[in-house]
């Protein structure tokens, strides 16, 4: 049994007039509230909490239709933490803590709107609250006395999971579990292991949304790179680029070749262009010609790391020159008709082709070797 918000009365007004304007015009109603979260009953003597010992949450909306026998699980992004200092400080946001958690949105690859998400809008849609700080990957029993810090991401993940599993997933035809940035890892990370816990679904399959994170080891600042995954993985007792060939279930990576958080907080610039770096990276109109080249030196090296992954048929891939962080929560990213589409194909159009298999499902821009500002008014 779980604990849920109730709907307010705002929410059922605007529903009923929805229903209303469906059932008397021919208008497409463009509706998607926001979603209550769900806590886990059994949270606490299960070990499923955040990182302060809150219980375990997650906001789910029920498929029907066509959809009804299809499942969406999200992982949210939402960095790491790698430190007990670090850590503690996040157990004062949502991501370390349910405590006064309510509602969240459903947006993008989420969303309910069939005009928006065409494929998957009436699926059983299920979002994953992130309070680890560890990709959902942590499972330390022993917690800190003097802290009171829980590191419990793996058991969150299972627990939520089963929750679902009972509600029906474990006879679904059709399930993806997808993730963005700190989501997108976990996406990876637990991919086979989720194709596991469901053997009878006829499709599995899973998407990186901005979670390929690499070493990049030619470029300046590999020793802070490797120290902060180093960090994380060590507190919580993990480079993508040396993971994805071994994932055996179809998977999607979705990213930016200038990806925007990569640039701005994991690269150190070469000395000569370091002054005005930080308000390059805030808004690329204000780089130096010198700063630009650097971005491309980035770019250059993802393609390169991408391209020395062992090739998989079952693979996907939609990588664009956007100058950007996150693409599936965001309506207007998930299927803006301009950049960064590629080939006359939006981003929900391109996914949709890879996990039903109508088409090829891998683009790379190799022309554009800029940082584009996409999504401009």
């Amino acid at each position: 049994m779980e604990k849920s918000i109730r709907s307010t009365g705002d929410y059922w007004t605007k529903l009923l007039i929805c229903a209303l304007i469906l059932l008397t015009t021919q208008v497409h109603c463009h509706f998607n509230p926001r979603i209550n979260v769900t806590f886990l009953d059994n949270a606490v003597s299960t070990g499923a909490v955040c990182l302060d010992g809150s219980p375990a949450g997650y906001h789910y909306e029920k498929g029907y239709g066509t959809g009804a026998d299809n499942w969406l699980v999200y992982l949210p992004g939402g960095a790491w933490c790698g430190s007990k200092g670090d850590c503690l400080a996040r157990t004062k946001t949502i991501g370390g803590t349910t405590v006064n958690v309510t509602t969240t949105w459903f947006g993008g690859i989420l969303s309910a709107d069939s005009l928006v998400n065409p494929d998957l809008y009436n699926w059983h849609r299920t979002f994953i609250r992130y309070c680890d700080g560890a990709s959902f990957m942590a499972d330390v029993e022993a917690v800190d006395p003097e802290t009171n810090l829980h590191l419990r991401g793996a058991r969150i993940f299972r627990a939520v999971v089963d929750v679902l599993l009972a509600k029906g997933m474990k006879n679904a035809k059709n399930i993806i579990l997808a993730g963005n940035s700190a989501g997108g890892l976990a996406t990876i990370l637990n991919c086979d292991r989720f194709r596991a816990l469901v053997p009878n679904a006829s499709r599995v399959k899973c998407l990186s949304d901005s979670g390929f994170f690499i070493r990049a080891q030619n470029l300046p600042g590999v020793e802070k790179r490797e120290k902060g995954f180093a960090d994380v993985v060590a507190f919580h007792c993990m480079f993508p680029e040396y993971l994805v060939g071994d994932v055996q279930t179809p998977l999607f990576l979705l990213h930016s070749a200038f990806d925007q958080y990569q640039i701005q907080y994991n690269l150190k610039p070469y000395p000569a262009i370091e002054q005005g770096w930080k308000e390059c990276t805030s808004n690329t109109r204000l780089c130096t010609p010198a700063q630009i080249d650097f971005m491309k030196e980035f770019r250059t090296t993802f393609l390169q790391t991408l391209k020395a992954i062992p090739d998989c048929p079952s693979r996907g891939m939609f990588i664009n020159s956007c100058y950007i962080h996150d693409f599936l929560f965001s309506r207007a990213r998930w299927n803006y008709q301009g950049p960064p589409s590629l080939g006359n194909k939006i981003i929900e159009r391109v996914i949709g082709d890879w996990y039903f298999e109508r088409c090829s499902a891998k683009a790379i821009d190799a022309e554009t070797d800029h940082p584009l500002n996409c999504f401009d008014a």
